[in-house]
């Protein structure tokens, strides 16, 4: 074996060793044992809702060990396969085994610093095109489209609450839910204003053009977050739902826009046929929103205390350049590829990974 190939596993079993630590591989298994006796009780299901997040807490925690353990395995076996490979003249083999567990152990590696209050939550995604026009909005259509093609990459469901198309092209805004564990933990280094220079489309005269659109990433909530919303705080409207160009989607007015009156919060959301349907996910946006302004109030108070660091992450976080060159760069972790089409065909993962790393480092740097 040759001695790179050899640091190289050594590596590989160093890290999967810290993080099987970090992990607490025993810890795991008496969970699983644990819910597995509450999944077997004939009386769970009295409460549907209490028997969904065990059995959905009981197959993400089997998930997460058979993942660990499977790299284990994978490692362990490494040594032999290389040595097979050359024997059998057939190196290319074991080099790609090699590099794909180098991938997938970096992968959790980067997962285990997802323990924030809230990073195993599912998210909810918020995109407004800001300025630049026409541009801004196509611009904003562009990143969602991003976003859905990373999820249904990684088999994550996305569920549209709310589009509000733009006249000409685009979207003005648009919120979805991306399900699935840890969703908010990856997404949310995605929060902040991204940047787009290109030659426009809708200029007549070809000329570049620089757009910008937000996005904002909250944790979903669960029913054990106190979020207490008197009736007497909300107003909802209700409207008839409406596709592109104004074509109507439905024929009665299901439509729900709730604003939280203290804060001036306005949801909506029509992608529901049900009114009720509509305001109860019109509601649980709401809820998220509020979380999310009572955590940044509490870490504000912290900040103004001296008890933390600089919590802005800056308005402009990365930027996307398809002219004069193309590229896009993420402005806190100076992260870059040269290919933004396949960034925005989906390919998120490196920017995620050291979006990650950098705030892990940012929160140690703080400490």
């Amino acid at each position: 074996m040759q001695p790179e190939t050899q640091t190289r596993i050594t590596d590989l079993d160093s890290k999967l060793t810290t993080i099987e630590k970090v992990m607490d591989l025993e810890e795991m298994a008496a969970r699983i044992r644990e819910l597995e006796q509450q999944a077997a009780d004939p009386s769970l299901w009295d409460d549907p809702a209490h028997a969904q997040t065990v059995t959905s807490e009981l197959s993400n925690v089997q998930a997460r060990l058979r993942k660990v353990t499977s790299l284990r395995e994978r490692i362990d076996d490494l040594p032999v396969m290389v040595e097979l490979a050359e024997e059998e003249g057939a190196p290319d083999m074991a080099a790609e085994e090699l590099a794909d567990v180098e991938a997938k152990v970096e992968s959790l590696e980067v997962q285990t610093m997802l323990s924030g209050e809230y990073d195993a939550r599912e998210a909810v995604v918020n995109i407004r095109s800001g300025a630049g026009g026409v541009d801004a909005a196509d611009w904003a259509e562009m990143l969602m489209r991003m976003y859905t093609r990373w999820a249904e990459k990684h088999g994550h469901k996305v569920d549209v609450y709310d589009i509000s198309y733009a006249e000409e092209a685009g979207i003005k805004s648009a919120t979805f839910v991306v399900h699935g564990d840890y969703m908010y933990g990856q997404l949310s280094v995605e929060q902040g204003a991204h940047r787009l220079v290109r030659i426009s489309p809708f200029d007549n005269q070809g000329r570049r053009q620089t757009s910008f659109a937000e996005v904002e990433v909250l944790p979903v909530v669960e029913r054990t977050d106190h979020i207490d919303i008197p009736d007497s705080d909300i107003r909802v409207d209700v409207y008839r739902s409406s596709g592109p160009g104004g074509q109507s989607v439905n024929t009665t007015d299901s439509a729900v826009r709730i604003t939280h009156v203290p804060t001036g919060i306005v949801v909506t959301c029509q992608n529901e046929k049900s009114q009720i349907q509509n305001k109860a996910s019109a509601l649980n946006v709401l809820q998220s929103k509020l979380l999310e302004k009572k955590r940044q109030e509490e870490k504000a108070e912290l900040d103004a205390l001296g008890a933390g660091g600089n919590a802005s992450w800056g308005n402009q976080m990365r930027s996307y350049v398809l002219h004069p060159y193309q590229m896009v760069k993420d402005l806190r972790t100076n992260y870059e590829v040269g290919d933004p089409q396949k960034v925005l065909d989906g390919d998120l993962d490196g920017f995620l990974e050291a979006g990650i790393r950098w705030r892990k480092a940012e929160a140690q740097g703080e400490n």
